[in-house]
């Protein structure tokens, strides 16, 4: 299975690639990982993306579509993988397409998974932390048993600047903003699967699982 897993901040998509990656045995692929292994690996592409890093500028499209390649040319790829983070733009996705098609090879899916925009900033927003012992909690689904205080050390928890409202609701706003044309695109071309994501983990799953069984048949 060649596949792609987008989905907000909040949809537990780490969660569901872990499962993917269970039951399907692709590779999961995050930008990072490969960005990662390409600079410690010193391969040309890895040590220009690095360049561009450390100078606190983005990586360009022909760099990150170069070190997209190199990794989608590994041997633990060739019966398929789950692309994380990539492609981010509708220029990147089309030069994905243009590279799997060099290779022989093209998408199943692109799994959306959805949450309403409600639920994610609740999700984000409850979240709170111990400065001392790092144990986290969220005032909804896994609460500290006294209001605000760390079950471990008893410490006064407190909010990464991350999980504040005001940026939690930009981050989002920002997030959906810049999927929209990639979901369009996908959408278009047939590949897009919604899946709803705002139920039980295992449930989520049991529809994704439903979806890429229906393509592999």
């Amino acid at each position: 299975m060649n596949l792609i897993l987008m989905g907000l901040p909040g949809t537990g998509k780490g969660t569901q690639a872990e499962k993917i990656v269970d039951n399907y045995h692709v590779p999961h692929i995050s930008t990072g990982d490969m960005f990662r292994a390409a600079i410690k690996g010193g391969t040309d592409l890895g040590l220009k993306a690095k360049a561009f890093m450390d100078a606190g500028n983005l990586v360009p499209d022909e760099v990150t579509i170069g070190i997209v390649r190199e990794r989608l040319s590994e041997e633990d790829c060739k019966k398929g993988f789950l692309l994380d983070g990539f492609p981010r733009t509708v220029a990147q996705a089309e030069a994905l397409e243009e590279m799997l098609s060099s290779m022989g090879r093209q998408l199943d899916a692109v799994l959306y998974i959805e949450v309403p925009k409600d639920e994610l900033f609740e999700r984000l927003t409850g979240r709170w932390v111990s400065p001392t012992s790092g144990a986290s909690y969220h005032m909804k689904f896994n609460p500290p048993k006294v209001e605000g205080i760390c079950d471990k050390d008893g410490s006064q928890l407190i909010q990464r600047d991350d999980d504040k409202p005001e940026t939690v609701a930009n981050r989002l706003e920002v997030n959906l903003k810049q999927a929209q044309p990639l979901f369009d695109f996908y959408s278009e071309k047939g590949y897009l699967k919604r899946v709803n994501g705002n139920q039980d983990i295992g449930k989520v799953f049991e529809d994704i699982d439903q979806l890429l069984k229906g393509i592999n048949a």
